[in-house]
């Protein structure tokens, strides 16, 4: 008996040393590299403070980039995968742009795209897709966001807004306290509702509609089964897609998928034509939608431009999976990115009082030249000083606080001035947006809310390789036109009617949440509406 006792200790030691290999063999991986490296534990990595919830996300991109603010890059380890931090605006040109061939795919961390399961969502979507089928989409998807196309889908827009005022009338008669996130995640909810699927929610008047509690179920990351997830796509990103495992929980892609599914197959039977997000995916999904020449039109400073990749004539059309995978990560994008950017807009505009009036002041100026027209996506992109509040609260807290790119192919690193080295293939780069947003050397004063940063006057001094809400190169954002319409069409409404004040329950400063997740606020923001 002793002797099996001895043999299975003996046996689990063995497992666990061969786990305890696995986890900690490529830990000297940046020695032979002639770049300084952050420290690296088992499991954890460079990034223990953030699994164990000791830091914002935003904190930790801030630090680790001031602790090397005078190295073009550096090493880390995030779990067990080498990451490359790139600080240098030039390098971070060559990368995302210049040798993009060599960086083409985002890391591997929310499902595989091979996967042909109905139910793979994350996996399907235009974010989590590789090389050339990427490249495809990319080209299929790229005319559906082009401002022209937002043209047709701001009315819908316009429809949400309105209706959400004459809601808000009946319940802020003087004063009221207001849930901010609460109230931007419902409107983002029935914009995109209506925009991308096609169906009017009315998440104010019917608060536990299921279409909403769904949304809301999956954008908590937090969730344990998530988690997991998460970090098993980390240590094995291979496994967890041969496992067809997708970051969606299969309950509420089921209920999406079949709701998309259903919106699809009504068009298609009854020939209804309606210009939104569905209507243009239908036409992409049979090889009709076009790039066409836009007339030159200043759309806001933080909008991407589409790179030649996007610009080609796409080579297939969408499968109807991927169709519909396309149309719930959009979803996402509006329930939980736009809206948190938009109360961060929001409470930026209470702290500072001046800012507001001066923004209601814009708005009552465009409102009354309408002349009782209805607001429209030109007169909306006229406007501003708008759009230079929002790139100013986008520069303090951009909702991609990293960028991330996959090594495809061993990359040779020469500067020109003696560093050499190479970022070899299946390594993850990392673009440390927020520490570039918040260093003074690009945005003196970077902790003061500053619109003026991005006035006419002054907006050709800030270098383009420096302000990245969006992205960069051919992986940036594809929807950031809608994005931007979305939060400018939202405050123009509110604040024509509504001033944002400071509640005994306003958090000042904001308390971010803690831990490897998405950006967001400890607590719901609380703001004040006082009736104008």
């Amino acid at each position: 008996m002793m002797e099996v006792n001895v043999g299975l200790v003996l046996f689990l030691l063995s497992i666990l040393g061969y786990l305890y290999h696995l986890l900690t063999r490529n830990n000297d991986y940046f020695h032979e590299k002639p770049i300084p490296s952050m420290a690296v534990k088992p499991i954890f990595g460079s990034t223990g403070s953030l699994i164990l919830k000791r830091c914002t996300w935003p904190d930790f991109v801030v630090e680790i980039y001031n602790k090397y603010a005078n190295t073009k890059v550096f090493g880390m380890f995030d779990s067990v995968t080498p990451i490359f931090v790139v600080q240098d605006p030039e390098l971070i040109k060559k990368i995302t742009i210049k040798d993009f061939d060599h960086f083409v795919d985002h890391r591997p961390m929310f499902g595989d795209s091979r996967n042909d399961s109905p139910y793979t969502l994350f996996g399907k979507s235009l974010f989590a897709m590789n090389g050339s089928k990427w490249r495809s989409t990319r080209a299929t998807l790229s005319p559906a966001f082009t401002g022209s196309k937002m043209r047709q889908m701001f009315e819908l827009m316009i429809d949400c807004c309105e209706s959400a005022t004459k809601y808000l009338e009946g319940q802020v008669q003087s004063a009221k306290d207001m849930n901010m996130s609460d109230l931007a995640s419902r409107l983002g909810t029935d914009m995109i509702a209506s925009c991308a699927f096609g169906i009017q929610i009315d998440s104010l008047r019917n608060p536990e509609n299921e279409f909403y509690s769904r949304g809301k179920e999956m954008i908590n990351f937090e969730r344990i089964s998530v988690v997991f997830k998460m970090f098993g796509f980390k240590l094995c990103p291979k496994l967890m897609g041969r496992l067809g495992i997708d970051l969606i929980d299969r309950k509420p892609g089921q209920y999406f998928s079949a709701l998309i599914r259903q919106a699809i197959n009504d068009r298609l039977s009854k020939g209804v034509i309606r210009y939104d997000m569905i209507h243009l995916l239908l036409q992409a999904k049979q090889g009709v939608l076009r790039h066409q020449q836009e007339s030159e039109q200043y759309e806001g400073f933080a909008v991407v431009q589409e790179s030649h990749v996007g610009k080609q004539q796409a080579t297939e059309g969408l499968t109807e999976n991927e169709m519909i995978a396309q149309t719930f990560v959009f979803f996402l994008a509006g329930f939980e990115t736009v809206a948190t950017s938009l109360s961060f807009v929001v409470h930026d505009l209470v702290v500072h009082e001046d800012i507001q009036q001066k923004l209601y002041e814009e708005i009552v100026a465009t409102h009354e030249a309408l002349a009782g027209k209805k607001l429209n996506y030109d007169t909306l992109q006229r406007m501003e000083y708008m759009d230079m509040v929002i790139s100013e609260s986008m520069r303090m807290r951009p909702a991609a606080i990293l960028l991330d790119r996959c090594c495809t192919h061993d990359y040779q690193v020469d500067d020109g001035e003696g560093l050499r080295f190479t970022i070899d293939k299946g390594t993850v780069v990392w673009i440390p947006t927020q520490g570039i947003h918040m260093d003074p050397k690009y945005y003196p004063n970077p902790y003061h809310f500053d619109p003026e940063r991005f006035s006419a006057e002054n907006r050709h001094n800030i270098d383009p390789l420096t302000y990245l809400p969006f992205g960069i190169g051919p992986r940036n954002c594809i929807g950031s036109r809608f994005a931007l319409m979305e939060i400018k069409v939202v405050l123009y409404y509110l604040l024509l009617s509504y001033k944002f004040q400071r509640s005994e329950r306003t958090e000042i400063p904001l308390k971010m949440r803690k831990g490897q997740t998405i950006l967001a606020v400890e607590s719901p923001l609380i703001v004040k509406f006082a009736k104008r």
